[in-house]
C-alpha cells in the first residue's frame, strides 16, 4: 500500500469504504477496472493532484477483507458497490467529478444513476455493459442465457474456481470477454494464477463479471443522465469495448467522446499522462461552471 493518507466511511451496510487520498483542491474520485487496484492509478494520480483532489476508491469486488470465501469467489452487487461511493463522496462533503474505469466505469454511471446531485459529472472510460443484440444479451464475448442472468463464462470459469485452477478461470475470461487469442489466454492465466500477490484477484474478477451480467440491460436507464459526461474510448481498443463505450454516447443527453490515442483499454498504465491530462482538462471544463 502506498505511504499516503487514507479516507475511510461507513457505508449503509455497515461496511467501512476505504480510498487512497491525494493532492488538494476540488475533488475526483477514480474507480479502477478489474484485475486493478487504486496503487495502479498512481501514475494518472500524480499527474491530476498537482491541480485537484484524488480519491481512489479501493472498490468493495475487489477487498478480500469483505470476501467470504476468497478462493472460490463471493460477488458483491453493483449496489453494494455503489454504496461505498456514496459514502465516500458523502465523506468528501461536497459534489465531486466521477472517473470509472472498464466495470469501474459501470459502477460509475449507476452511482450517477443513484445519486446525480453528488456530482458535478461523470467521465467514463470503455464501460463493462451489457448490450442487446437481436433481442438476446451479451457482455462483450459472453452470450447471457437472458437479462440480467449470468453467461457461460461466468459458468465456466467458476467450475474452474471450484476445482482449485484459478489459472483456467482466468483464461476463460481472457478468451471469452478480452478476446484474447486461446494461447495468449493459457499463458496469461496461468502466469498470473502462480504469482502469490495476483492469484488472490482472479476469483475477483469473475465475481466482477457476474455483478456485470446479473446487473442487465441499463442502457435505457442511462438516457436519464443530464450532468456533464464524457466517454473516453482507445484507438486501439477492440471492437467490443468501443462498441460498449459508443453505446452510451448514442443515448446520452449530454456527453462528448473523447478518444485515447493510440492507446487500448490499458491506457492508464500504458499512457498515464494522456489520459491524466483528458481527464484534468474535463474537470476544469466542469469545475469552470459551478
Amino acid at each position: 500500500m502506498e505511504n499516503q493518507k487514507i479516507l475511510t466511511a461507513k457505508a449503509d451496510d455497515g461496511t467501512i469504504a476505504r480510498a487512497l487520498d491525494d493532492g488538494n483542491g476540488l475533488p475526483i474520485v477514480i474507480l479502477h477496472p478489474g484485475m486493478n487496484s487504486p496503487e495502479r492509478y498512481s501514475k494518472v494520480s500524480n499527474v491530476l493532484s498537482k491541480h485537484y483532489r484524488v480519491i481512489r476508491i479501493y472498490r468493495y469486488q475487489y477487498r478480500l477483507d469483505l470476501k467470504k470465501d476468497v478462493n472460490i469467489g463471493s460477488p458483491c452487487s453493483v449496489a453494494d458497490e455503489v454504496n461505498h461511493v456514496l459514502a465516500i463522496v458523502k465523506e468528501i462533503g461536497k459534489p465531486v467529478l466521477l472517473f470509472g474505469h472498464s466495470s469501474g466505469g459501470t459502477i460509475a454511471l449507476e452511482s450517477l444513476l443513484k445519486s446525480p446531485s453528488s456530482f458535478v459529472g461523470g467521465l467514463i472510460y470503455e464501460p463493462a455493459l451489457v448490450t442487446k443484440k437481436d433481442n438476446v444479451y451479451y457482455l462483450s464475448g459472453d452470450k447471457l442465457d437472458s437479462n440480467g442472468a449470468i453467461g457461460n463464462c461466468v459458468r465456466l470459469a467458476r467450475e474452474a474456481l471450484q476445482v482449485g485452477n484459478p489459472g483456467k478461470a482466468l483464461s476463460i475470461f481472457m478468451q471469452h470477454v478480452a478476446h484474447w487469442g486461446k494461447i495468449p489466454s493459457n499463458i496469461a492465466g496461468k502466469l498470473t494464477a502462480s504469482i502469490a500477490v495476483h492469484r488472490p484477484i482472479i476469483p475477483c474478477q469473475i465475481d466482477d463479471l457476474e455483478a456485470m451480467e446479473t446487473l442487465g440491460y441499463r442502457l435505457n436507464e442511462y438516457k436519464s443522465l443530464i450532468m456533464p459526461l464524457a466517454m473516453i474510448y482507445g484507438e486501439k481498443s477492440i471492437e467490443p469495448n468501443k462498441a460498449m463505450a459508443f453505446a452510451v454516447t448514442d443515448i446520452a443527453q449530454n456527453i462528448e467522446l473523447i478518444p485515447l490515442k493510440n492507446q487500448g483499454h490499458n491506457g492508464h498504465a500504458q499512457d498515464p499522462n494522456q489520459l491524466g491530462n483528458i481527464i484534468k482538462e474535463f474537470a476544469d471544463k466542469v469545475f469552470s461552471t459551478q
